[in-house]
Order: structure tokens, then C-alpha cells, then sequence
């Protein structure tokens, strides 16, 4: 099942980003899974607190924290940088090539209706690159400010698509990304899509991070890939419980409000097992 209902990201523009910059230290897919052995992983069953909403200080017990590219790491904690790597943020459109995203038969920009988010296109390997490019250009954002790994979401965009991406394309890219991310000396995650997790290895996939996989019963097909280098964050209470009961004793757990809200906001929720 999609879990794309709820992701979240925050809406930041990518205007500053050059596109042609990075495309030359690309590294070669086939190097990823070998560079994996060199990064560091987020340690199992740790503290996690999901900030890319907004950072603030962690709360007590927390050893893993992930934010936005935008945002600096929290000192002492291992840190995630969260970027939005298969889709251009609401309203940002213009920083991309428009042969970049992501059209239909009709010429007709398809969009993750959730979010409002453009589809970026990356059917040819042409187009991979050039879009690999801008998003490395983040990853190296994220390795210039201290953060240990980088969250590319959206993986599964492919499957809100209309069928115009496929499997096999959202893997030939992520490549890219997890073959820079390892040349940085970033561990990098695979963000829910569940349907992939096996092909992890090949990916050049470090660990998960899985929205939802309590509520949806599909901590298994994560722990089943990636053992217990699995972060996971539920909405509801139901979910939590239901992720506590069966993995609260190996994985990183943690439940968080819709919005990701910032502590000390009106809707803010965080809590563990």
C-alpha cells in the first residue's frame, strides 16, 4: 500500500540550486552498495524525533533527529537530512527544467495531488542525471552542515504517476543519489515503498525510514531487508501501538502529529513506546 497520505516536507524553494553543478562527480551506480560499507548508520532501536516540519531541541532520550536540508544539524545526535528528491515543492515549478517535469499525452503537468507537487521526470537516463544533479547539489548541502545521512522522499512517486514512471526508472535514479550521498560519506535511507525494500542492496540503501509501517503491517517487509536499521513513525495512536507491540523492542519508533508541527505549537504530538 501507498503511503504517500502522509508524508510531509516543508515548502522551500529550490531557486538557488544550479542545475548544471555535480554532474561531473556523479559517481557510477555499480560503486554505491561497495561505498555503503564506508558510511555509519543510525544505531537500532534509538530515541528518534521527526523535525522536518521545524527543528528545535531534542527532548530527552533522543539520539537520532531528522530535518530538513534547510535547517543545521542538532549537536550530539546523529542527524538525517531530509530532501525532496522525486517531486518539486508546491509552487516551485519554475525551478526546474520543463522538459524536467513530469507531463502528460496532453502536455498537461501531472501532479501528486496530495501535495501539490510536481512530478519530476526521470524516464531516460538523460534526464536522471539532470535531475540527479540539482538534488546532489542538496546532498552536498546536507554533508557541508555535519549531517550523517540524507532522507530522499518520494521514492514512490512513480506510483502516483498514471503510470508514466516505472519501477525500474525510480531505482535507476535513486542510484545516483545514493552513489553521491556514499562519495560524501553519507548514509543514505530508503524512504517508505516497501515493494522495493529487497532490491535495497543493488539501491545502494542503508536503512528505512517508514511512515506508517504499524498501521499498514508492513514492519516485516522493512526488517526483512534491512534488519533492525529501520526508523519508524506513525500518526495515530492506533498505529503506534500497533508498531510498539510488535517491533517496540528493536526498531526506532516514535509518533508524530500530521503536520510535524515544532514543539510548543498548538497541534504538536510526539510520542514513543
Amino acid at each position: 500500500m501507498s503511503l504517500a497520505s502522509v508524508r510531509h516536507r516543508r515548502f522551500l524553494s529550490l531557486a538557488a540550486i544550479g542545475t548544471a553543478a555535480l554532474m561531473a562527480s556523479l559517481a557510477t551506480p555499480s560503486a554505491a552498495s561497495a561505498a555503503s560499507a564506508e558510511v555509519t548508520l543510525p544505531p537500532a532501536h534509538a530515541g528518534f524525533d521527526y523535525q522536518i516540519g521545524g527543528a528545535y531541541t531534542p527532548p530527552a532520550g533522543v539520539d537520532v533527529v531528522s530535518r530538513d536540508h534547510s535547517d543545521s544539524p542538532a549537536a550530539g545526535k546523529y542527524n538525517i537530512c531530509y530532501v525532496n528528491a522525486f517531486q518539486a515543492q508546491p509552487g516551485a515549478e519554475g525551478d526546474w527544467d520543463s522538459d524536467l517535469l513530469l507531463r502528460d499525452d496532453d502536455g498537461e503537468i501531472v501532479y501528486d495531488d496530495g501535495w501539490g507537487e510536481a512530478l519530476l521526470d526521470v524516464r531516460t537516463a538523460a534526464k536522471q542525471q539532470r535531475v540527479a544533479s540539482k538534488i546532489n547539489a542538496l546532498i552536498d548541502t546536507c554533508a557541508s552542515k555535519g549531517f550523517n545521512a540524507v532522507e530522499p522522499d518520494n521514492y514512490d512517486s512513480y506510483s502516483r504517476s498514471d503510470k508514466l514512471l516505472t519501477k525500474g526508472q525510480a531505482q535507476a535514479y535513486i542510484k545516483l543519489l545514493s552513489a553521491h550521498a556514499h562519495a560524501k560519506g553519507l548514509a543514505i535511507a530508503q524512504k517508505n515503498t516497501s515493494e522495493l525494500a529487497g532490491n535495497r542492496v543493488a539501491n545502494g540503501l542503508d536503512f528505512a525510514i517508514a511512515e506508517e509501517c504499524g498501521t499498514w503491517d508492513e514492519c516485516g517487509d522493512y526488517t526483512d531487508a534491512f534488519d533492525d536499521h529501520v526508523i519508524v513513525i506513525e500518526y495515530t495512536a492506533g498505529g503506534l501501538s500497533k508498531a510498539c507491540s510488535g517491533w517496540g523492542d528493536e526498531l526506532s519508533i516514535v509518533r508524530r502529529d500530521l503536520d510535524v508541527s515544532p514543539i510548543g505549537s498548538s497541534g504538536y504530538v510526539r510520542q514513543t513506546c
